[in-house]
């Protein structure tokens, strides 16, 4: 049978021969998709699908005349129709997601395999003929036998190309390279990679659809199972398929839209899930193949601590321009992370109960075991009551069944909390943190070890209590500056304390009053506030978080972002409120607090430098990095007694927005300005003996900052990173990244292995002044040329509102946190980052990730434009900054379509604005040909993403499919917006329509453009 959208001759186009198997199963599944239409729309709608999408060029773009044959065709559609249809595309992108992202988790199993046998054969001819293990860290990169040398440089080139981002490979290439063993081996001593979660992007699907969709992969999962096992019966698999069809049809039968406005613990229920399903179970195995891999290639390398990857989250907890983030929100958060990190050990420990039947008729027991249980007897009796006889012979049970009382009793008290009652069991034996659940089971792990013997789950459930805790995830705190200065000014004037008010000061004179403040103990808030709502809420924050580290100790709240942060009072603010919460001490300058700047704008990023400068500089400041005066001084002391001795680095974390950054002065600029912020930024670190951890505020989308992480991380400057890495995971992108075991662990471990790599193997090239210059050179024009459309081009913004579905994507019952900062305007500025990329992801423009680029190119290549030219193919192949910058625009403008975009300003411009609006829209396609007709000359490719036949197929496989839907999408709008506007008027049939309808509709489509796209904002 050939399917609608799929047939086996169009899919030779897409695929090779080599992914055979990927082809069957999207057609597979496409069967079974038209199957579920035909069932349930008639035979009628098949047919009608199977118009729109002949309509599409074979590129997988819009023409005119297909755009004037889609809207003759649309507009017959009734509401009911053209909702259905919708919804029929919407659905064909989310099974052929599902279907890709099993087949690259099978992929990365595959390849991981084969990569392992290959470096087990390599490293072992290696290390009998090109290394020694008594290199020392200042030996040179020594030269090799010519034979030997080729071969490893064969291997590891073809080795490292086909697998780069894994364990596997990356350990030989280190090898290969003769990076110092003592090098390798400090930097793993403190690799630290933190992934933190956020939810404030707009996550496009429901909770409720994901539960479908893990459905369909577990029996795609079990299809293969069948498919592979010697002997399976022919109806095992049709039986497969039947299900797979009902489970589709269940799907169509459920609605796409949320139901209501999510509650920020929707969300937090959300992330959690990630964890719940994924990487609770799937992260052990992470530190395991490090463990493994490095063994191969260094086996006298010590592997790195288990919780060298970890994990926050801001959902519950980042309150940026989000009200409903309050402080009881946050409370809650925690309790609820705990609940289910607690649930998941007693889980882990009922079945180490099953499991360690040891008894001790056959197994020594030692001494210190059973003075534990003589303990654990006095504490609690009613267990020993109840099972000493049963287990009087296996004491593992015994212990274990004591451990699992502690745990409950710790869980019942933490439900008490989620609810703000006491808890009835106080006094009842429980776990106050992590680390004394932890201290028993290496007790039991030391006395299984000792007599000889292990246990992988006991093991398992080890490294999951170290990197998880009893807090699953750290918490950070964010909050926009101006509302600490506001409520300072309000606290300041109410308590009369200046002569003026605090707001009216200059920034000179609130640092120093600000800095003697910090420097007294005198209480400045009242334990009773009189203040406002919003003053109120900022102490409550404050409070709160002093709440949280008593409850749940130290680690899991202790971040405090600042956003919008411009200049050095911003963070002195936010250290004397936290003083005034008891999370500072200025007599001793010890504080459980970490503030850290967000530096978001191109004008903040520029000004990071002179801010934390003069951060360093504060006596007060620089003692609290260091611990406190007594550490500061001691250190002191010990540098001058030993010149030769360096003094121990303190950590400063600084954060830098991608996505406020771009909207301000357009892709090219946002990143060489981020790029330059983070090599100044590390100089002033190393000047005043600061170690230097940058936080990336990467987004989902390439104009918000994403992209490949592994790529991105290799592309940052020189001593950046040293072996530390934090970086936010936005809601759109945890689905891709998360929702699989093996695609999880195989994201993790090229972000690991790029922070390693882009440690250890530093280029240089950022360093090159002249290329500098040439950067700086083009990011300057292209902000230019970017700001002049976006800022300067008087009908920019009323073209933006009419042309894409702003206003109905702000309706989107999507995310707890509106659309727009609360300034009730309706401009640019208030508008926030996501909804903007988000609209012009739906009219496929994609706008702010490219825009400005080509003019940049086109006016450097005209003075000079053979050896210009020249010199950027040059950059392209050497230096990882540009070509990742390249590599994304390549990405994002293979994913326009300049002819759909024209079919949306045609058709949704108001009549009396259409001719001043298409001359904004040639600017923009005029843009877009020159970026794309640049970008094609410095890769070398005919076609965008030449270089990535993989990523190439997937866009054309959905660009086609997207055209119909985009023609669905305006005809809704067209409809939505005349409705809003007029009553019924004569010639528009569909006036019958209520807006509610109408607003659905689009609503849906926008669903669809998303998943086809796979990203919003």
């Amino acid at each position: 049978m050939s399917s609608l959208l799929y047939s086996v001759s169009h899919a030779a186009n897409y695929y090779p021969a080599s992914e055979l198997f990927l082809r069957r199963r999207l057609q597979i599944v496409e069967e079974l998709w038209e199957n579920v239409l035909r069932q349930e729309c008639g035979q009628k709608m098949v047919d009608l699908l199977g118009q729109l999408r002949d309509l599409c060029s074979p590129e997988g773009q819009a023409t005119n005349d297909q755009a004037s044959s889609a809207v003759k065709l649309i507009e017959q559609l009734n509401i009911n129709e053209a909702i259905r249809a919708a919804r029929a595309f919407a659905l064909y992108f989310q099974l052929i997601n599902i279907i890709e992202q099993e087949y690259e988790q099978k992929q990365q199993l595959t390849r991981y395999s084969e990569v392992d046998e290959q470096v087990t054969t390599s490293s072992d001819t290696m290390s009998e003929s090109t290394y020694s293990s008594n290199h020392t860290e200042d030996d040179a990169f020594a030269n090799k036998g010519i034979g030997s040398d080729l071969l490893a440089k064969s291997w590891v080139g073809k080795m490292h190309n086909k697998q780069k981002g894994t364990f596997a490979t990356l350990f030989p290439y280190l090898y290969d390279l003769n990076v110092p063993p003592q090098q390798i081996q400090r930097l793993i001593s403190q690799l630290d990679v933190r992934l933190v979660f956020t939810a404030h992007p707009t996550e496009i699907v429901r909770h409720t659809i994901r539960d479908k969709q893990r459905q369909v992969v577990n029996l795609l999962q079990q299809m293969d199972a069948v498919e592979n096992r010697a002997g399976a019966y022919p109806w095992e698999s049709a039986e497969l398929r039947e299900k797979l069809l009902e489970e589709i049809r269940l799907w169509w039968r459920t609605d796409e839209l949320h139901q209501f406005k999510p509650t920020v613990l929707d969300e937090v229920d959300y992330a959690l899930h990630y964890f719940q399903e994924v990487l609770f179970d799937g992260i052990p195995q992470l530190h395991k193949r490090f463990k493994y891999a490095l063994g191969k290639t260094f086996d006298w390398l010590e592997p790195p601590r288990k919780n060298f990857c970890s994990f926050g989250s801001w959902v519950g907890s980042d309150r940026d321009g989000n009200p409903s983030v309050t402080p009881e929100i946050t409370w809650k958060t925690a309790c609820y992370q705990r609940k289910m990190v607690l649930e998941r050990y007693i889980h882990s420990v009922q079945k180490l109960i099953e499991l360690l039947s040891i008894s001790m008729h056959w197994s020594d027991v030692l001494p210190d075991l059973l003075e534990s249980l003589e303990l654990d007897q006095s504490q609690l009796s009613d267990i020993y009551d109840a099972l000493a006889l049963r287990y009087r012979q296996e004491p593992y049970r015994l212990k274990l069944s004591y451990v699992l009382r502690r745990l409950e009793n710790t869980r019942d008290r933490n439900l008490a909390l989620y609810k703000r009652e006491t808890p009835t069991n106080e006094d009842a034996p429980m776990y106050r943190s992590g680390a004394d659940f932890l201290a028993e089971l290496r007790l039991i792990q030391r006395n299984l070890s000792e007599t000889g013997l292990s246990c992988r789950e006991l093991d398992n459930l080890i490294c999951q209590v170290e990197i998880f805790d009893f807090n699953l995830t750290q918490l950070d705190i964010r909050q926009e500056s101006t509302r600490h200065s506001d409520a300072l000014n309000e606290i300041l004037e109410y308590l009369q304390v200046l002569p003026q008010a605090y707001n009216d000061l200059t920034e000179e004179q609130r640092v120093a009053w600000l800095t003697s403040e910090l420097q007294t103990r005198r209480p400045l808030i009242p334990a009773e506030l009189p203040f406002s709502e919003k003053t109120n809420d900022i102490i409550e924050t404050f409070r709160i978080l002093r709440s949280l580290q008593q409850e749940f100790g130290v680690n899991i709240c202790q971040t405090y972002i600042i956003s919008m942060c411009r200049q050095v009072s911003d963070v002195l603010e936010v250290l004397l409120l936290a003083k005034e919460a008891r999370l500072f001490d200025p007599a001793i300058a010890v504080g459980t607090i970490q503030v850290v700047p967000l530096f978001e704008t191109v004008e903040d990023l520029q000004r990071s430098r002179s801010i934390m400068r003069q951060l360093f500089e504060l006596p007060l400041y620089r003692a609290l990095l260091a611990g406190g005066y007594e550490n500061i001084q001691q250190r002191l002391s010990d540098a001058e007694a030993n010149p030769h001795s360096t003094i121990t680095p303190d950590l400063q974390e600084v954060m830098l927005g991608y996505s406020d950054s771009n909207k301000d002065s357009g892709f090219l600029s946002s990143n060489w300005e981020i790029h330059k912020a983070q090599k100044s930024l590390q100089k002033i670190a190393e000047e005043y003996g600061v170690d230097l951890r940058i936080f990336h505020g990467r987004g989902g989308s390439v104009g918000r900052g994403g992209g490949p992480a592994y790529e991105a991380i290799l592309a940052q400057p020189g001593h950046s990173i040293n072996g530390r890495i934090k970086i936010t995971e936005q809601g759109e992108v945890l689905a891709s990244k998360y929702s699989l075991v093996d695609l999880a662990l195989y994201n993790l471990e090229t972000v690991t292995t790029a922070v390693i790599q882009a440690s250890l193997l530093r280029t240089g090239f950022d360093d090159i002044e002249p290329w500098n210059e040439i950067m700086e050179e083009l990011a300057a024009r292209s902000r230019q040329h970017y700001r002049a459309l976006i800022y300067e081009q008087p009908d920019f913004i009323d073209f933006f509102n009419q042309v894409t579905p702003i206003e109905e994507i702000s309706q989107l019952q999507i995310s707890s946190r509106p659309a727009r900062r609360p300034s009730g305007k309706k401009d640019l500025s208030s508008l926030r980052a996501i909804p903007w990329v988000f609209s012009w992801t739906q009219t496929r423009v994609l706008l702010p990730s490219w825009y400005g680029v080509g003019t940049a190119l086109q006016e450097f290549l005209n003075e000079e434009p053979e050896e210009h030219l020249k010199l950027l193919r040059y950059f392209y192949m050497k230096w990882p900054f540009f070509k990742m910058v390249i590599s994304k625009a390549e990405m994002t403008l293979a994913k326009v379509d300049i002819q759909m975009a024209r079919h949306y300003v045609q058709e949704l411009s108001n009549p009396e604005d259409k001719e001043r609006f298409e001359k904004v829209f040639e600017q923009i396609a005029s843009e877009y040909y020159l970026t794309k007709d640049f970008v094609l000359k410095i890769t070398g490719h005919t076609r965008l993403l030449d270089g990535d036949p993989v990523l190439q197929r997937s866009v054309q496989l959905r660009n086609g499919t997207i055209v119909p839907l985009g023609f669905i999408q305006v005809s809704l709008l067209k409809r939505l917006r005349q409705a809003k506007n007029t009553t019924a008027t004569s010639g528009v049939i569909h006036s019958r329509y209520s807006k509610g309808e109408l607003l659905r509709g689009a609503l849906l489509t926008i669903n669809g453009i998303a998943a086809g796209m796979r990203n919003t904002g």
